[in-house]
């Protein structure tokens, strides 16, 4: 499947923040003492070790904004499997303005491959299966959309984007309207034709209660894999289950072998280790 690029509409603001907070109030004081302003070079962003690109846009559009100059060569474009030692692209032009992007540059691709690499870790684990592999809203502030574009890349797929593109009703949701029957009553009331119902249930018993209930998907949190296949078997299909917590490579293929639909990480977005890619001098 490819996934396109998000709009430079939606990076630029984010990459110039990232380059804005770098440069501070005096610039790169380090590069512009040491390097001639008519330098050049060429060097090339390299992956250290395996995985998968995301991110190369942002890390391109920090060269270029730094200097337009930069010219830029892509070897291996997001969405491409990498091994140690393989080039990903070549940036060429005036050395100060490589130097001085480069760290803002890396930080967005190391940390996106990152993301794109465990997604697509856990996306071959549970091959063979009909479940799939989505993210969660538990995001870097300020990068959501791309840490969601990662996922995509890795061969993922998105849960909700934030609060207004699906009901998600949780356990103190249910508290504060005194019941799991009035929590759904009011939400249906409330929401459009086009919005989905999900319910987060955590034992078979408040299952068994939902199954009754106008909902769209169900959310069985942190259940054991013999209460996964039981709530499989309870649902029937009848609306779309979602598993999670602690989904990893390792988990989630037995995970997976439970029959649910869905099987959701907050891990890939939150605490994922970065691929490591440097920037080599040619």
């Amino acid at each position: 499947m490819t996934v396109l690029p998000l709009p430079t509409i939606m990076v630029e603001p984010l990459v110039r923040a990232a380059l804005l907070e770098d440069l501070g109030r005096a610039g790169d004081i380090t590069t512009d003492a040491i390097v001639p302003p008519g330098a050049r070079a060429e060097t090339a962003l390299v992956a250290r070790g395996a995985g998968v690109v995301a991110g190369l846009d942002c890390a391109l559009m920090a060269f270029r904004l730094i200097e337009p100059a930069l010219a830029a060569e892509i070897a291996r474009p997001d969405g491409s499997a990498v091994a140690g030692g393989d080039v990903i692209a070549t940036i060429s032009g005036p050395t100060r303005g490589i130097l001085s992007a480069e760290r803002v540059a890396l930080n967005f691709v190391c940390h996106l491959s990152g993301i794109a690499s465990a997604a697509a870790a856990i996306v071959q684990s549970i091959k063979g299966h009909r479940a799939h592999l989505v993210c969660t809203r538990k995001t870097i502030p300020g990068l959501r959309a791309l840490q969601k574009y990662a996922v995509r890349v890795g061969g993922g797929f998105n849960h909700r984007f934030g609060l207004d593109d699906g009901v998600l009703i949780k356990d103190n949701h249910v508290a504060a309207a005194g019941s799991l029957e009035a929590a759904i009553k009011r939400a249906r009331a409330a929401i459009g034709h086009l919005v989905k119902i999900e319910l987060e249930v955590d034992t078979l018993q408040q299952l068994e209660e939902a199954l009754r209930l106008p909902v769209d998907a169900v959310l069985l949190d942190n259940m054991s894999l013999d209460d996964l296949r039981s709530a499989v078997a309870m649902t029937a299909g009848r609306f779309a289950t979602e598993a999670s917590g602690r989904i990893t490579p390792e988990t989630a293929p037995a995970v997976a072998a439970t029959g649910v639909d869905l099987l959701s990480s907050g891990w890939l977005t939150h605490s994922v280790t970065a691929l490591d890619i440097g920037l080599d001098w040619r």
